[in-house]
């Protein structure tokens, strides 16, 4: 009978260290998640990952703990759990695949939480999370795209956040038979005023090409990379506006037809 009491006693203690274990893994990982949102010196991109890390290493402890007082050799278990992560490890390659992505996009940052980035014909969108197997992203549309981190590392990365501002090209187009230098100083002021142009680089309209019957303008300028699309859809509706204002009509494709008279007739 004592020895039952004591088996019993064993297996509740054993039980409460697992109980205990795994609910300290989780208070820390809620104690490492509060404390990275709080420091301006951690990057949002590794909170997951430092949290999964920190989580299942108490877990990982905790199991080895449990498995010794149940009188299981460790030693024995280890050497054969070894073993089974190469097996796993070889079945399981592009997973693996994605976790040293995951750990590669950590560590050189090639993009961060809340920056907007492309990802060369897989998508584009804000980065939301990077975690140990996928990185998220939000679409312009609101929609969540997952991208395996293979993915994400192996292919070109465009970054629009990374700089603090961004030149903006945006064509326009001028009938043949109009006067073009009118064109080019309109458009000059207009960009010279917006107050979201920078000074500096200065903002430029140019000939670009000549088309059939356009020629189409250049306003070249540089403005905040926030600003960026405010910029764009301002001067998209408000150049054409400027040229009408200017005397200048609308470009429309125009075709000569000529018509010869027999003279034999």
């Amino acid at each position: 009978m004592p020895d039952f009491q004591d088996a019993v006693v064993h297996l509740a203690v054993t039980l409460l260290i697992l109980i205990i274990g795994w609910a300290i893994s989780n208070l820390l990982g809620r104690l490492v998640r509060r404390l990275a949102d709080h420091s301006s010196r951690i990057d949002p991109t590794v909170i997951p990952i430092l949290r999964s890390v920190t989580v299942w290493s108490v877990r990982t402890v905790v199991l080895l703990a449990v498995l010794a007082r149940l009188g299981v050799q460790t030693a024995s278990l280890v050497a054969m759990l070894g073993a089974s992560a190469l097996a796993i490890g070889l079945a399981l390659q592009g997973t693996l695949q994605n976790f040293a992505a995951g750990i590669m996009l950590l560590l050189l940052r090639p993009v961060r939480a809340g920056e907007f980035v492309s990802v060369e014909g897989k998508g584009l969108g804000t980065v939301d999370e990077i975690g140990l197997f996928m990185t998220r992203l939000v679409q312009v549309d609101g929609i969540h795209l997952l991208l395996p981190n293979s993915l994400v590392w192996g292919n070109p990365i465009i970054n629009y956040s990374r700089n603090a501002t961004r030149r903006l090209d945006l064509m326009v187009g001028v009938r043949h038979d109009d006067d073009l230098e009118s064109a080019l100083a309109a458009l000059q002021r207009l960009v010279d005023q917006h107050a979201d142009v920078l000074k500096d680089p200065a903002p430029e309209v140019m000939v670009m090409e000549y088309r059939d019957s356009t020629v189409m303008l250049n306003i070249r300028l540089w403005t905040l990379s926030d600003k960026y699309w405010d910029v764009r859809f301002d001067l998209q509706r408000r150049a054409p506006q400027t040229l009408r204002d200017a005397g200048l009509r609308s470009p429309i494709p125009l075709r000569e037809v000529r018509t010869t008279v027999d003279a034999a007739a």
